[in-house]
């Protein structure tokens, strides 16, 4: 008994779709070159529409985009303590290395963290 054969996205929309006019020769595209081209029709008469998303904000969503990233080498026994740590208090070591340098500015007398990134603080 043969295979049936797979189906393709592009198979399922098209037979979910009424078909479309015939197109004139002269019109008539392959359905990879509509594909290749959002907003024309493709094969069947099925279109690829293109959803609008807002424009990023300037600095980005999320703080890796807004951040600049920075290495930290530590020994394997302040790693692990930190990490130990980390899994008491059920946090981040993330939070607690900006936690530490919030002290670290404290005692030197410079601006906390929130106030260099509170947007009124500049």
């Amino acid at each position: 008994m043969p295979k049936p054969p797979k189906l393709s996205l592009a198979a399922i929309v098209a037979s979910a779709t009424p078909p479309a006019k015939a197109l004139p020769k002269t019109l008539a595209k392959p359905a990879a070159l509509s594909a290749a081209h959002p907003g024309r029709p493709a094969q069947g008469g099925a279109e690829i529409v293109q959803l609008d998303l807002p424009a990023p904000r300037r600095g980005g969503h999320t703080l890796k985009e807004r951040a600049r990233q920075m290495s930290v080498y530590l020994e394997p026994p302040v790693y692990d303590q930190l990490r130990d740590l980390a899994h008491a208090e059920r946090t981040k070591m993330h939070g607690l290395m900006l936690e530490a340098l919030d002290l670290l500015f404290r005692q030197r007398g410079a601006r906390s963290i929130a106030q260099l990134t509170d947007p009124d603080g500049r």
